[in-house]
């Protein structure tokens, strides 16, 4: 019998539970790379003629110097917080998607398709999650204060503290600040990322046809590789949308008119290179990350199914 014959879809529980110990177990590995990447992101290092920008490793050492190796890690509450909501809406959303597109006659997504059900999975959990975690994230990241140093007050205290003052002061509307660049952004990484990672499992399955499930060194490499296409696609909207989340409100200015200002202040100032400020931390943070969550999240599940007979091992979302 074929591994994808008689599918039952997987159930909402499995989501939650693989998709958050994965997204945790990713935050935790990740965090000090994407604090760097925001450093560099809201960086003005290089404006000046003949400068160049701090790179990531100086800007990492300059954050540990300056603040503590703790400080790599602000804004974790943020980002734990939203995990779970954020890789239970990623793979329900998408394994949902995926179904409204398959053949009927057949039960078999396109590759096409199956990219479509990546970009609708990214939007999805970049309306529903992903912009206001990331707003209180970046604003937490973007504190340059000593962790050390107990009279160094930060203006935001943690992550519930930074959700309280800015509904306070600047309204909820804030917290979805840059909506529509991180849905961009989100939809192109789904995209991208769970097309490549199916694609690519499919291929390791018919090189290894005596292999009933791929060992995980194979499923963190294949993560490894799709993970890394959507933040090289995609950095200068990042950047733009770091900016405009970390920056306050212009008075009767529009969305559009403020990403346009910072993305013609940043061609004008800094050039075309700064659309790519912290495109290596970036890569370096979201593609172990992918490795991260692919990896733990087929092994949670592969538990749970075991645990649960009448669901088999070939009705995972990714086959």
């Amino acid at each position: 019998m074929s591994r994808n014959a008689n599918k039952k879809p997987v159930g909402f529980g499995t989501h939650i539970i693989a998709g958050g110990i994965a997204g945790a177990c990713e935050a935790l590995a990740c965090q000090p790379l994407d604090t760097i990447k925001v450093r560099m992101q809201l960086s003005r290092s290089g404006r000046a003629p003949g400068t160049k920008s701090r790179g990531f490793i100086a800007t990492g050492i300059n954050i540990v110097k300056r603040e503590t190796p703790l400080a790599l890690y602000k804004g974790l509450g943020a980002v734990l917080s939203g995990i779970v909501p954020k890789m239970a809406i990623r793979f329900a959303s998408f394994e949902t998607y995926k179904g409204w597109l398959a053949d009927k006659s057949t039960g078999k997504t396109s590759v096409g398709n199956i990219f479509i059900a990546g970009l609708g999975a990214g939007t999805t959990e970049a309306i529903a999650v992903v912009t206001p975690m990331e707003v209180v994230k970046i604003r937490l990241q973007a504190q340059q204060h000593s962790l050390a140093d107990p009279l160094e007050a930060p203006r935001y205290r943690n992550a519930g503290h930074a959700v309280y003052t800015i509904i306070r002061e600047e309204g909820i509307a804030t917290l979805y600040r840059g909506v529509s660049l991180t849905a961009l952004r989100q939809a192109t990484n789904q995209g991208a990322n769970f097309t490549a990672y199916q694609e690519i499992k499919k291929f390791a399955h018919r090189m290894q046809p005596d292999l009933k499930e791929l060992p995980s060194y194979q499923h963190m490499l294949i993560g490894l590789i799709s993970g890394a296409m959507g933040p090289f696609s995609n950095a200068p909207i990042d950047t733009i949308k770091t900016r405009l989340q970390k920056a306050q409100a212009v008075p009767g200015q529009t969305a559009f008119q403020r990403i346009f200002a910072i993305a013609a202040d940043m061609w004008k100032v800094e050039g075309v290179r700064s659309f790519y400020k912290g495109i290596t931390p970036r890569v370096l943070r979201v593609a172990p990350g992918q490795a991260i969550v692919f990896a733990v999240y087929e092994r949670v599940s592969t538990i749970i199914e075991k645990m649960t007979p009448s669901v088999r091992e070939e009705d995972r979302y990714s086959e």
